[in-house]
């Protein structure tokens, strides 16, 4: 048993994490040049090794001749009967070749060998460890900055948070321990180049997956995130159980879930919303804290009208617009914002409490609404609202025509009706 080889080969397997599979391939992959570079060729030359104790042997075929004129391929009948006594001319035998006679060039060629398949072992496995982390976040602590770009060590192996990647505003100190969102990683003979990022919404979904039990289970979704780094994000969220309250599970007991994130952002502010396959809902909920009037979405167009109180327009369009865009971004709609006084001098609201022939208690109030909800025609309407029209106007109905006025519209106008009845 090769106790040294052995022990070698385990401490590599632990500190590089490579196979003795590997290692072992290594070797003989390097005994195998040490051969070349001794005898000139190696193409009749095979190793032997016991993964289980280490033990090797290198050994190469040989032709039986009488006459040797090439003695890495050829070995005369004399020479072949001493190692197989039934050998005879034409024969082939395997002759062991000792390690120790090869000179010191080609011991250090075969070092060589070892070195370069361990560094590339060491490259794949860093590649294969980060390549799996992907799309993930991880904590890194701050090595040094290099001009705009700071390095980032997770550990293994160094990132670049480019300036593209980072927050406006954050400064970072060596050693300071951050969270980042890998993006990419790429393979490169000088091992795994790792892009990492700040700014990136999926750095707040990962987040919330680890602070939120709900979210790491799938009981609640998380639908969409529109997000401005150092500034805002919206995120919509959906429960699976309607048990559990998605907003409600994403803030936690006194904002303790979201508090956390928050802290990791450097303060960056949160809005969580709920998630609804109504587009004129979604868009509702994805303007808050704006109150919102009326919302006309087109699906097919992916545009909406939102009308809102006067008073709420700055709010709901935001500073800068920011309000309105990530709206736009989250629900994936072209949000078109109107105060309520523009909409209806434009038309786009209109209101049938304003009409002065409207009266919610009219039978033919009540016809229009049913018409609207179910698409019949309009014209039978419109000549049963001409009938009635020129019956009321008719002297035989006029006694039997009452004032209905409704309490919320005219209160004063019902009690002066009651002091007259008295």
């Amino acid at each position: 048993m090769n106790k040294e080889l052995m022990e070698a080969l385990d401490i590599l397997e632990k500190e590089k994490n490579i196979s003795k599979d590997t290692l072992l391939g290594a070797i003989e992959q390097s005994l195998l040049q040490a051969c070349k570079n001794h005898f000139g060729k190696a193409d009749n030359v095979h190793v032997a090794i016991n993964p289980d104790t280490c033990d090797f042997k290198v050994m190469a075929d040989r032709t039986v001749v009488e006459y040797v004129d090439d003695p890495v391929l050829e070995i005369s009948l004399v020479d072949a009967q001493k190692i197989n006594t039934s050998a005879e001319i034409g024969d082939t035998v395997q002759v062991e070749i000792h390690s120790k006679e090869f000179g010191r060039i080609a011991t250090q060629n075969a070092k060589n060998v070892i070195l370069q398949k361990i560094r590339e072992e060491e490259r794949k496995v860093l590649y294969d460890q980060y390549y799996s982390k992907e799309k993930e976040v991880v904590t890194g602590i701050v090595q040094r900055v290099m001009g705009k770009n700071v390095s980032i060590n997770l550990g293994k192996a160094d990132a670049i948070l480019s300036e593209n990647e980072q927050v406006k505003g954050e400064e970072f100190k060596p050693t300071e321990r951050i969270k980042v969102y890998i993006l990419e990683v790429k393979d490169t003979p000088k091992g795994p180049r790792i892009l990492v990022s700040r700014t990136h919404p999926g750095l707040v979904k990962r987040l919330f997956e680890s602070e939120v039990a709900e979210v790491q289970s799938g009981i609640v979704e998380i639908k969409s995130i529109a997000r401005e780094a150092g500034s805002r994000t919206k995120i919509a969220v959906w429960s699976n159980d309607p048990d559990v309250d998605p907003v409600g599970a994403c803030v936690g007991m006194k904002g303790e879930r979201v508090g956390v994130i928050v802290n990791e952002l450097r303060g960056e502010k949160i809005d969580i919303i709920n998630w609804d396959d109504n587009p004129a809902i979604l868009i509702e909920n994805a303007l808050s804290p704006a109150k919102v009037i009326a919302v006309m979405a087109d699906p097919d167009e992916k545009t909406a009208l939102v009308v809102v109180p006067d008073y709420q327009l700055s709010l709901a369009i935001g500073k800068e617009g920011q309000n309105a865009r990530l709206a736009a971004r989250l629900t994936g709609f072209k949000i078109d914002i109107k105060s309520e006084t523009k909409a209806r001098e434009s038309g786009d609201l209109y209101d049938y409490e304003d009409d002065e022939y409207y009266d919610e208690d009219d039978e033919y109030a009540e016809d229009a609404e049913y018409m609207e909800e179910s698409g019949d025609s309009q014209e039978e309407y419109s000549e049963e609202a001409l009938d009635a029209d020129e019956a009321v106007n008719g002297e035989e109905l006029q006694d039997d025509v009452t004032a209905r006025v409704s309490e919320e519209a005219a209160p004063e106008y019902i009690e002066e009706a009651a002091a007259e009845e008295e």
